[in-house]
Protein backbone atom coordinates (compact mmCIF):
# COMPACT_ATOMS: atom_id res chain seq x y z
CA UNK A 1 0.00 0.00 0.00
CA UNK A 2 1.70 3.14 -1.27
CA UNK A 3 1.02 6.39 0.60
CA UNK A 4 0.98 9.54 -1.52
CA UNK A 5 0.47 13.11 -0.21
CA UNK A 6 -2.58 14.65 -1.83
CA UNK A 7 -0.85 18.03 -1.80
CA UNK A 8 1.93 16.93 -4.17
CA UNK A 9 0.83 16.61 -7.84
CA UNK A 10 4.25 15.25 -8.89
CA UNK A 11 4.02 12.41 -6.37
CA UNK A 12 0.44 11.69 -7.42
CA UNK A 13 1.60 11.25 -10.99
CA UNK A 14 4.65 9.17 -10.04
CA UNK A 15 2.52 6.79 -7.95
CA UNK A 16 0.71 5.62 -11.07
CA UNK A 17 3.92 4.00 -12.34
CA UNK A 18 4.96 2.07 -9.21
CA UNK A 19 4.41 -1.64 -8.55
CA UNK A 20 2.10 -1.23 -5.57
CA UNK A 21 -1.09 -3.27 -5.16
CA UNK A 22 -2.92 -0.33 -3.60
CA UNK A 23 -2.28 3.41 -3.67
CA UNK A 24 -3.89 5.70 -1.16
CA UNK A 25 -3.99 9.43 -1.70
CA UNK A 26 -3.56 11.09 1.66
CA UNK A 27 -5.47 14.06 3.01
CA UNK A 28 -4.39 13.57 6.62
CA UNK A 29 -0.96 13.68 8.27
CA UNK A 30 1.11 14.30 5.13
CA UNK A 31 -0.94 17.41 4.23
CA UNK A 32 -0.49 20.71 6.05
CA UNK A 33 -3.65 22.27 7.53
CA UNK A 34 -3.52 25.19 5.10
CA UNK A 35 -3.27 22.80 2.12
CA UNK A 36 -6.27 20.57 2.88
CA UNK A 37 -8.72 22.16 0.43
CA UNK A 38 -6.19 22.20 -2.41
CA UNK A 39 -5.24 18.60 -1.68
CA UNK A 40 -8.88 17.50 -2.02
CA UNK A 41 -9.00 19.03 -5.49
CA UNK A 42 -5.70 17.37 -6.42
CA UNK A 43 -6.98 14.00 -5.26
CA UNK A 44 -10.23 14.27 -7.20
CA UNK A 45 -8.32 15.25 -10.33
CA UNK A 46 -5.81 12.41 -9.93
CA UNK A 47 -8.55 9.84 -9.44
CA UNK A 48 -10.56 11.05 -12.42
CA UNK A 49 -7.72 11.66 -14.85
CA UNK A 50 -4.98 9.28 -13.69
CA UNK A 51 -4.16 5.87 -15.14
CA UNK A 52 -4.13 3.62 -12.08
CA UNK A 53 -4.14 0.32 -13.96
CA UNK A 54 -5.37 -2.50 -11.75
CA UNK A 55 -4.31 -0.84 -8.50
CA UNK A 56 -6.78 -0.41 -5.66
CA UNK A 57 -7.48 3.31 -5.29
CA UNK A 58 -8.07 4.64 -1.79
CA UNK A 59 -8.14 8.01 -0.05
CA UNK A 60 -7.24 8.60 3.58
CA UNK A 61 -9.45 11.32 5.01
CA UNK A 62 -8.80 13.24 8.21
CA UNK A 63 -9.85 11.71 11.51
CA UNK A 64 -13.18 12.49 13.13
CA UNK A 65 -11.71 14.72 15.82
CA UNK A 66 -11.06 17.33 13.11
CA UNK A 67 -13.41 19.64 11.23
CA UNK A 68 -12.12 18.46 7.83
CA UNK A 69 -13.47 14.91 7.70
CA UNK A 70 -17.01 15.42 6.38
CA UNK A 71 -15.82 17.72 3.59
CA UNK A 72 -13.07 15.25 2.69
CA UNK A 73 -15.60 12.48 2.21
CA UNK A 74 -18.23 14.57 0.43
CA UNK A 75 -15.90 16.30 -2.01
CA UNK A 76 -13.89 13.19 -2.89
CA UNK A 77 -16.84 10.82 -3.30
CA UNK A 78 -19.06 13.33 -5.11
CA UNK A 79 -16.15 14.35 -7.33
CA UNK A 80 -14.61 10.96 -8.13
CA UNK A 81 -16.63 8.22 -6.41
CA UNK A 82 -16.80 6.07 -9.53
CA UNK A 83 -12.97 5.97 -9.55
CA UNK A 84 -12.60 5.21 -5.84
CA UNK A 85 -12.36 1.78 -4.19
CA UNK A 86 -12.01 2.63 -0.50
CA UNK A 87 -11.87 5.31 2.16
CA UNK A 88 -9.24 4.95 4.90
CA UNK A 89 -10.49 6.31 8.22
CA UNK A 90 -7.57 7.09 10.57
CA UNK A 91 -7.41 7.00 14.37
CA UNK A 92 -10.55 4.88 14.72
CA UNK A 93 -11.38 4.47 18.41
CA UNK A 94 -14.80 2.82 18.45
CA UNK A 95 -17.31 1.30 15.99
CA UNK A 96 -19.55 4.38 15.89
CA UNK A 97 -16.93 6.16 13.78
CA UNK A 98 -17.06 3.44 11.13
CA UNK A 99 -20.87 3.50 11.25
CA UNK A 100 -20.79 7.27 10.70
CA UNK A 101 -18.64 6.89 7.61
CA UNK A 102 -20.79 4.05 6.27
CA UNK A 103 -23.92 6.18 6.69
CA UNK A 104 -22.39 9.20 4.98
CA UNK A 105 -21.12 7.10 2.08
CA UNK A 106 -24.57 5.57 1.64
CA UNK A 107 -26.20 9.00 1.55
CA UNK A 108 -23.74 10.27 -1.06
CA UNK A 109 -24.05 7.13 -3.18
CA UNK A 110 -27.85 7.35 -3.20
CA UNK A 111 -27.75 11.05 -4.03
CA UNK A 112 -25.24 10.74 -6.87
CA UNK A 113 -26.43 7.44 -8.36
CA UNK A 114 -23.36 5.41 -7.36
CA UNK A 115 -23.76 1.73 -6.47
CA UNK A 116 -24.59 1.62 -2.79
CA UNK A 117 -21.97 -0.21 -0.76
CA UNK A 118 -19.30 -0.50 -3.47
CA UNK A 119 -16.84 1.89 -1.77
CA UNK A 120 -15.08 0.06 1.03
CA UNK A 121 -13.68 1.24 4.36
CA UNK A 122 -10.27 0.57 5.90
CA UNK A 123 -10.04 1.35 9.62
CA UNK A 124 -6.71 2.48 11.02
CA UNK A 125 -6.01 1.47 14.63
CA UNK A 126 -3.70 4.09 16.13
CA UNK A 127 -4.21 4.26 19.88
CA UNK A 128 -4.93 2.19 22.96
CA UNK A 129 -8.68 2.78 22.88
CA UNK A 130 -8.88 1.68 19.27
CA UNK A 131 -7.02 -1.54 20.05
CA UNK A 132 -9.21 -2.31 23.05
CA UNK A 133 -12.28 -1.88 20.82
CA UNK A 134 -10.81 -3.53 17.72
CA UNK A 135 -13.24 -6.48 17.66
CA UNK A 136 -16.24 -4.15 17.70
CA UNK A 137 -14.60 -1.96 15.06
CA UNK A 138 -14.03 -4.99 12.85
CA UNK A 139 -17.73 -5.87 13.03
CA UNK A 140 -19.04 -2.32 12.55
CA UNK A 141 -19.86 -2.33 8.82
CA UNK A 142 -20.16 -4.69 5.85
CA UNK A 143 -18.09 -2.12 3.94
CA UNK A 144 -15.07 -2.80 6.12
CA UNK A 145 -12.25 -4.39 4.14
CA UNK A 146 -9.15 -4.02 6.28
CA UNK A 147 -7.71 -3.14 9.67
CA UNK A 148 -4.53 -1.08 9.45
CA UNK A 149 -1.95 -0.59 12.20
CA UNK A 150 -0.81 3.01 12.67
CA UNK A 151 2.44 2.62 14.63
CA UNK A 152 3.57 6.22 15.17
CA UNK A 153 0.40 7.54 16.80
CA UNK A 154 -0.02 4.28 18.66
CA UNK A 155 3.46 4.46 20.15
CA UNK A 156 2.77 8.01 21.31
CA UNK A 157 -0.62 7.04 22.76
CA UNK A 158 0.89 4.43 25.09
CA UNK A 159 3.96 6.53 25.97
CA UNK A 160 6.38 4.10 24.36
CA UNK A 161 9.87 5.47 24.94
CA UNK A 162 11.33 5.65 21.45
CA UNK A 163 11.50 8.05 18.52
CA UNK A 164 12.06 5.45 15.78
CA UNK A 165 8.75 4.18 14.43
CA UNK A 166 8.47 0.41 14.32
CA UNK A 167 11.77 -0.36 16.01
CA UNK A 168 12.08 -1.89 19.47
CA UNK A 169 12.21 0.75 22.23
CA UNK A 170 15.65 1.16 23.82
CA UNK A 171 15.96 -0.98 26.92
CA UNK A 172 13.36 -3.53 25.83
CA UNK A 173 15.20 -6.82 25.35
CA UNK A 174 12.63 -9.42 26.41
CA UNK A 175 11.00 -9.94 23.02
CA UNK A 176 8.97 -7.96 20.48
CA UNK A 177 7.25 -4.87 21.91
CA UNK A 178 4.72 -4.92 19.03
CA UNK A 179 3.78 -8.60 19.09
CA UNK A 180 0.62 -8.21 21.16
CA UNK A 181 -0.56 -5.21 19.15
CA UNK A 182 -0.02 -6.90 15.80
CA UNK A 183 -1.61 -10.16 16.90
CA UNK A 184 -4.61 -8.38 18.41
CA UNK A 185 -5.27 -6.61 15.11
CA UNK A 186 -4.66 -9.79 13.14
CA UNK A 187 -7.09 -11.86 15.23
CA UNK A 188 -9.85 -9.26 14.88
CA UNK A 189 -9.25 -9.07 11.14
CA UNK A 190 -9.31 -12.81 10.59
CA UNK A 191 -12.36 -13.31 12.83
CA UNK A 192 -14.29 -10.94 10.54
CA UNK A 193 -12.73 -11.96 7.20
CA UNK A 194 -10.79 -8.71 6.79
CA UNK A 195 -7.29 -7.96 5.59
CA UNK A 196 -4.65 -7.01 8.16
CA UNK A 197 -2.20 -4.33 7.01
CA UNK A 198 0.93 -3.17 8.84
CA UNK A 199 1.66 0.55 8.91
CA UNK A 200 4.64 2.59 7.72
CA UNK A 201 8.35 2.54 8.48
CA UNK A 202 9.46 6.16 8.53
CA UNK A 203 13.21 5.67 7.99
CA UNK A 204 12.67 5.67 4.23
CA UNK A 205 16.35 5.38 3.26
CA UNK A 206 16.89 2.36 5.50
CA UNK A 207 15.50 -0.29 3.16
CA UNK A 208 17.02 -3.14 5.16
CA UNK A 209 15.34 -1.79 8.28
CA UNK A 210 12.04 -1.72 6.41
CA UNK A 211 12.62 -5.27 5.20
CA UNK A 212 13.35 -6.47 8.74
CA UNK A 213 10.26 -4.85 10.26
CA UNK A 214 8.03 -5.97 7.37
CA UNK A 215 9.25 -9.55 7.78
CA UNK A 216 7.85 -9.55 11.32
CA UNK A 217 4.27 -8.81 10.31
CA UNK A 218 4.53 -10.95 7.15
CA UNK A 219 5.61 -13.93 9.25
CA UNK A 220 2.60 -13.49 11.52
CA UNK A 221 0.23 -13.54 8.55
CA UNK A 222 -0.40 -9.87 7.71
CA UNK A 223 -1.47 -9.26 4.13
CA UNK A 224 0.75 -6.25 3.43
CA UNK A 225 2.43 -3.10 4.67
CA UNK A 226 2.44 0.58 3.83
CA UNK A 227 5.27 2.04 1.80
CA UNK A 228 6.24 5.72 1.90
CA UNK A 229 8.93 5.76 -0.78
CA UNK A 230 9.52 3.98 -4.11
CA UNK A 231 12.60 2.28 -2.61
CA UNK A 232 10.36 0.42 -0.16
CA UNK A 233 8.02 -0.98 -2.82
CA UNK A 234 10.34 -3.72 -4.06
CA UNK A 235 11.20 -4.72 -0.49
CA UNK A 236 7.51 -5.00 0.43
CA UNK A 237 6.68 -7.11 -2.62
CA UNK A 238 9.61 -9.40 -1.84
CA UNK A 239 8.88 -9.80 1.87
CA UNK A 240 5.16 -10.48 1.49
CA UNK A 241 5.69 -13.03 -1.31
CA UNK A 242 6.68 -16.59 -0.41
CA UNK A 243 10.09 -17.89 -1.45
CA UNK A 244 10.25 -20.07 -4.55
CA UNK A 245 10.95 -23.14 -2.40
CA UNK A 246 8.00 -22.48 -0.11
CA UNK A 247 5.70 -21.84 -3.09
CA UNK A 248 6.78 -25.07 -4.82
CA UNK A 249 6.33 -26.99 -1.58
CA UNK A 250 2.82 -25.60 -1.09
CA UNK A 251 1.78 -26.55 -4.63
CA UNK A 252 3.24 -30.04 -4.16
CA UNK A 253 1.22 -30.50 -0.97
CA UNK A 254 -1.99 -29.45 -2.73
CA UNK A 255 -1.36 -31.72 -5.69
CA UNK A 256 -0.31 -34.69 -3.56
CA UNK A 257 -3.22 -34.31 -1.17
CA UNK A 258 -5.69 -34.16 -4.07
CA UNK A 259 -4.18 -37.34 -5.50
CA UNK A 260 -4.18 -39.32 -2.27
CA UNK A 261 -7.71 -38.32 -1.26
CA UNK A 262 -9.30 -38.92 -4.66
CA UNK A 263 -7.26 -41.71 -6.29
CA UNK A 264 -6.06 -43.69 -3.28
CA UNK A 265 -8.89 -42.38 -1.05
CA UNK A 266 -6.66 -41.74 1.96
CA UNK A 267 -7.13 -38.81 4.32
CA UNK A 268 -3.48 -38.72 5.35
CA UNK A 269 -0.40 -39.65 3.36
CA UNK A 270 3.33 -39.09 3.06
CA UNK A 271 5.01 -36.52 0.84
CA UNK A 272 8.64 -37.50 1.11
CA UNK A 273 9.35 -37.53 4.84
CA UNK A 274 6.35 -35.32 5.66
CA UNK A 275 2.89 -36.46 6.64
CA UNK A 276 0.16 -34.39 4.97
CA UNK A 277 -3.54 -34.18 5.79
CA UNK A 278 -6.42 -31.70 5.62
CA UNK A 279 -4.65 -29.25 7.94
CA UNK A 280 -1.61 -29.39 5.65
CA UNK A 281 -3.86 -28.57 2.70
CA UNK A 282 -5.27 -25.50 4.44
CA UNK A 283 -1.80 -24.21 5.29
CA UNK A 284 -0.60 -24.85 1.74
CA UNK A 285 -3.56 -22.95 0.29
CA UNK A 286 -2.39 -19.79 2.06
CA UNK A 287 1.17 -19.97 0.75
CA UNK A 288 0.14 -21.06 -2.74
CA UNK A 289 -2.36 -18.21 -3.04
CA UNK A 290 0.28 -15.66 -2.06
CA UNK A 291 2.72 -17.15 -4.57
CA UNK A 292 0.19 -17.06 -7.39
CA UNK A 293 -0.71 -13.47 -6.54
CA UNK A 294 3.00 -12.61 -6.69
CA UNK A 295 3.26 -14.14 -10.16
CA UNK A 296 5.47 -17.09 -9.20
CA UNK A 297 5.62 -20.16 -11.45
CA UNK A 298 6.13 -23.73 -10.32
CA UNK A 299 9.51 -25.36 -10.75
CA UNK A 300 8.59 -28.77 -9.27
CA UNK A 301 5.80 -31.25 -10.03
CA UNK A 302 4.31 -34.08 -7.98
CA UNK A 303 4.94 -37.70 -8.88
CA UNK A 304 3.16 -40.40 -6.80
Amino acid sequence: MLAVPGSNPRFLEKAQTLAADEVFLDLEDSVAPTAKAEARANVVGALREGDWGGRIRAVRVNDLSTHWTYRDVIEVVEGAGEHLDAIILPKVQDPTEVVWLDTLLTQIEKTTGLDVGRIGIEAQIENARGLVNVDAVAAASPRLQALVFGPADFMASINMRTLVVGEQPPGYTEGDAYHYILMRILMAARAHDLQAIDGPYLQIKDVEGYRRVAARSAALGFDGKWVLHPAQVEAANEVFSPSQDDYDHAELILEAYAYYTTVERRGAAMLGDEMIDEASRKMALVVAAKGRAAGLSRTKTFSP
